[in-house]
Order: structure tokens, then sequence, then C-alpha cells
């Protein structure tokens, strides 16, 4: 990693030094049909602005598509398999342990946040999660805090004090749409105040969660972030816009989970025992989905389960999309060899997979439909700047395929001046 007055090197990638206000916006789960539906409305004036005069396209997210590969792919603008981090949970291979991500703990690699941080630049990552904050902030000597935890931010831990003071609300509660807007009402309050060079914020997918991109409260909330779009705007930074992953309905018409419960399924084929099912979206926010997404990863402990006539079994189920072993799933998806299943699962569009089903609380929903992600399905993300990009390169992504994890790279080497 080196850097200079001119350009940031980290992870491969040189970064040109910011000639204004940057803020990238990862908008949680926030499926391309959100916007399109809300600008077919009329809602989102300032999207709308982004995608008629600056840059507008569809992105790749990495794989999976789940909140914690993808926030640490943005801030170090490379996949899964450089970094390390390829879901919210896992299972460690050398000690058999399942390991929830709470912090940076299983990063490999440094982020471009803390890489400019070191050059002089003014930092400040806002993340709706705490246990995101402890990664996205890894290393950075800058400003790094949540809105969940707002409240106890302290400058020895976070580079600010009093931040609901400086906001002028208490923090949110974690199953609300305001944890969104906390962080970025937070992020013009330190722009208006304080000024910065680069800032990376970071939403809750609670909304997209909860609601269709069509119900009335998902258009108002998509009106409240455009007007803070506006704001960001306004102060004269240059905005980006990105999801992590998309969202898509996994319910049955009745409302009932639309579930392959795949250990279940397994131990009747292979006998107890003889596979583990794990569901790498499993996070402490598990009223968002019950623990349950479009890809799961499989551990095979029978030394005469094969994994490709396994994998055939897979395949063979209704619903199942993909079921490949793991040198495969790597080379496709861009993961790290060691932090994979024997077996990587993705579902087709509209079906959740599962581990076993006692292992999965469906209370936790409160009857609300099951929408969640994972798979292929929700791949497909928004990639919006505010400002049109130069025409260099715009020939250089000419046949590149945009992946969420560019938006820094276009933000501060492709914007016109």
């Amino acid at each position: 990693m080196t850097a200079n007055a001119k350009a940031v090197t980290v992870n491969g990638r040189s970064y040109a030094w910011p000639s204004r206000p940057t803020v990238v916006i990862c908008f949680d789960g926030c499926d391309p049909q959100y916007i399109e539906v809300a600008r077919q409305q009329n809602a989102i004036p300032a999207i709308s602005r982004m995608i008629d005069n600056g840059f507008a396209a569809v992105a790749l997210a990495a794989m999976p598509t789940f909140t914690n590969p993808n926030n640490v792919s943005i801030v170090c603008g490379v996949p899964p398999s450089v970094h390390g981090v390829s879901g919210n949970f896992y299972l460690d291979r050398q000690t058999g342990e399942e390991i929830m991500m709470v912090d940076a703990t299983p990063m490999r690699a440094p982020t471009l946040l803390a890489a400019f941080a070191d050059a002089g630049a003014k930092v400040v990552a806002i993340t709706a999660k705490d246990k995101l904050r402890k990664a996205l902030g890894h290393r950075l000597k800058g400003i790094a805090f949540s809105a969940e935890k707002a409240g106890a931010c302290t400058r020895a831990e976070h580079g600010i004090e009093d931040v609901t003071g400086l906001v002028g609300r208490g923090a949110p509660d974690s199953y609300s749409a305001d944890l969104s807007l906390f962080v970025l009402d937070a992020g013009i309050r330190i722009l208006e105040t304080q000024g910065g060079d680069l800032l990376y914020l970071s939403l809750s997918d609670y909304v997209q969660h909860k609601y269709a991109p069509e119900q009335p409260e998902a258009i108002a909330f998509m009106r409240e972030v455009d007007q803070r779009i506006a704001r960001l705007e306004a102060l004269g930074a240059v905005v980006g816009v990105v999801a992590d992953h998309g969202m898509n309905d996994m319910a049955m018409t009745d409302g009932t989970p639309n579930v392959l419960y795949l250990g279940d399924v397994l131990d009747v084929e292979y006998g107890r025992g003889a596979t583990r099912v794990i569901c790498p979206i499993t996070d402490p926010f598990v009223r968002h989905h019950g623990a349950m997404g479009g890809f799961v990863r499989v551990h095979l402990f029978k030394p005469d389960l094969a994994p490709d006539a396994t994998a055939a079994f897979i395949r063979s189920l209704p619903g199942v999309a993909l079921a490949l072993p793991r040198d495969q799933a790597c080379q496709r998806f861009d993961l790290p060899d060691d932090r994979e299943g024997d077996l990587v699962v993705i579902a087709e569009k509209g079906l959740a997979i599962g581990a076993r089903s006692h292992d999965h609380d469906l209370t936790q929903l409160a009857g609300e439909r099951l929408r969640s992600h994972g798979g292929l399905a929700e791949q497909l993300v928004p990639f919006l700047l505010s400002h049109p990009i130069t025409p260099q390169h715009r020939a250089a992504l000419n046949g590149h395929q945009l992946r969420n994890f560019d938006i820094f790279w276009v933000a501060l080497n492709g914007v016109e001046a």
C-alpha cells in the first residue's frame, strides 16, 4: 500500500485524491425495482437527476449477496477471494466452530478508507449496525460509528462524541427506517460542521425486508433518502449510490415462507450427522429474514460422500438453481477457498433455503411475508453517480462488467472536474 498527495494505491488499485467531498452510500437492499417504482411516482427527484445527468448503470454485487461480503468488498475495492469475508456466518473448517462475523477478525485486506486516512484525508464511515462498523472502521484513523450505538460514541474509540446531540435526536431503534435515515443525517451534519474528504454511509435493509417496492412505506422511505441525497449534493459532494444486494419475495401466495429445509432433506437421504448446512445470512437481526436466504453452504462429514454426486442430488431438488463443489464455486464467484463449504447451493428466485426446520424461528417474522436475498436473483444492484464521468472512463467501462465494489474507483477517478 502506497500513498501520496495525488493518489492512494490499495489492494492493487489506484484511487485519485478527492478534489471535493466524495460520499458513497451503500443503499442496503436497494433492488433496482425500488428506484424504478419510486421514479415512476416522482418520489425521487435527486436520484432521477443522477440517472439523467450523472452516471447510471446496473452492477453486479459480490456473491453471496449478503451484507458483510459486499460492504467489505466496496470499502476494499476487491472481491471476497481477496479480503476473505464471504458471509455473515461461517463454519471454520479447521476447528468445526460456527463463527458469526461481529468485527474485523475475518478480514485479510486493508480498506481504502484506512489507506486514505493514513495519507492524511479526513475519512468518515457511518454504518447502520455496529457489527459492520467494527469491520469497516478497521484501522481507520478517522470517524467511524454506527447509528445503532450512536448514543455511546467516544472520541477515543469512534473519533467523535455526542453524535446524538449533533444529529438532534436519540439513537434509533434497530428495527426501523430511521436507522438508515440517522446514518444519512449524521453524515450530512458532519459534512456541514466539520467537512470531510471521503465518507462511506452504509444503510440498513429493514424497509426492503418488510415492504415491496410498490408499497407506500417503501415509497415514503425512498423519498426520505432522496431528500438527504439532495442535501449532500447541495453541500458540494460527489455522491455515489450502490447497493450490497437486491431483495426478493420468498413467500407463497398465502403468505407462508417458501422454504427448502435442505438440512432435513440431506438427513433423510444420507443420515443425520453426515452433512451440515450453514446459512451465511445468519446475523443478530433475525427478524429481517429468519436466518434464511438464497445461498447456503454444505459441509460433508462422511468420507464416502462424494461432492459431485451430492451436488447432483441437491440439483435435482425443486427450486435449486445451482449446487457446485467448492473449487467450482470459488472460481466462479471469487470466494476464499478456506472459508467455503464442500458445496455451495443457490436457490432459484422466490425460494429460501434453510438448514433444518428446527434451526429457524419463523415467528420472528411476526406474520410478515419473507423477503430476503443471497442468491443470483439478488445480484443486480444500482450503480449511480451524481456527476457524469469522463469520456475516457466511459470508454474504459465499455465491455467491463461493472461491480458494486468499483464505486469508489469510478467516483474518485472517473468523475468530470
